[in-house]
C-alpha cells in the first residue's frame, strides 16, 4: 500500500469512529479526500474485516452492537440521512407516518420517503426503504409536522379515523403545530383538511 493509499485509509477510518457507533455513510461524506475509488476500496476493506457493514449499494454503516441481539440495525432516517444528504427533502408517508405519531406501535416492513429528488429502494434486512418521487403539492409540507398527519391520514383512509384518532393527534401536537395545521389545510385532500381543521380545534373530551 502507497502512502496515499495509507493517507486515505486512516482518514477514512479516524472519521468513522469519530462518528462513533450508529453512523450510516457513503462515499459522498468522503468526498473532500478526492478521487472516490480509493474511498470506495476502504469500505470494501473494512467491511471484510467486520470493522463496518455494507447495508446496500453503496450504503454502510459502523453498527451499534448490542451485548445480547448483536448489530442493531439502523433507523430508518438514519439511512435516510445517508441515501439523500442533509440538505434532501423528505416526507415519512403511508404507515410509517402513522407510526411516528404514535397511531400504531408497529413498525412497517416497508418504510415510504416522498421526496422531490429520485426515486430507489433499499433494503436493510427484512426491512424496505422506499423512497419515492411525488408532486410539489405532497412536498410542499415536507418536514413540518402538518406533513406527517397529512400522509398518517391518508394512508388510514376516510373511514378508519374517528375521534380517538383526533384526541390523540390533539394531545401530541403543540399549539405551534396546531396553528400550523391550519395554515396547511390548502396542502390537503377536502376530508384530510377538515379533520385536521378539528384537530386544530377541538377540545379533549
Amino acid at each position: 500500500m502507497g502512502k496515499h493509499a495509507r493517507s486515505v485509509s486512516s482518514r477514512v477510518l479516524n472519521r468513522i469512529l469519530r462518528h462513533g457507533r450508529g453512523w450510516v455513510f457513503t462515499s459522498d461524506d468522503f468526498d473532500d479526500l478526492g478521487n472516490q475509488d480509493p474511498v470506495a476500496t476502504v469500505f470494501k476493506r473494512l467491511a471484510n474485516r467486520g470493522e463496518i457493514r455494507r447495508l446496500d449499494r453503496g450504503l454502510y454503516d459502523y453498527p451499534r452492537v448490542h451485548p445480547e441481539l448483536g448489530e442493531l440495525s439502523p433507523s430508518p432516517d438514519e439511512v435516510a440521512r445517508a441515501v439523500t444528504g442533509r440538505a434532501a427533502r423528505l416526507q415519512p408517508s403511508g404507515a410509517y407516518a402513522v407510526n411516528l405519531l404514535g397511531l400504531s406501535t408497529q413498525v412497517p416492513m416497508r418504510v415510504v420517503y416522498l421526496t422531490d429528488d429520485f426515486t430507489r429502494i433499499v433494503k436493510i434486512g427484512e426491512q424496505s426503504i422506499v423512497f419515492k418521487t411525488t408532486t410539489p403539492k405532497n412536498m410542499a409540507t415536507a418536514g413540518r409536522t402538518s406533513g406527517l398527519v397529512i400522509q398518517a391520514l391518508r394512508h388510514l383512509g376516510k373511514d378508519q379515523v374517528d375521534d380517538s384518532t383526533v384526541q390523540h393527534l390533539r394531545r401530541i401536537l403543540t399549539e405551534d403545530d396546531r396553528r400550523r395545521l391550519l395554515r396547511d389545510v390548502p396542502f390537503a385532500p377536502a376530508w384530510v383538511a377538515k379533520i385536521m381543521r378539528q384537530i386544530a380545534s377541538a377540545e379533549e373530551s
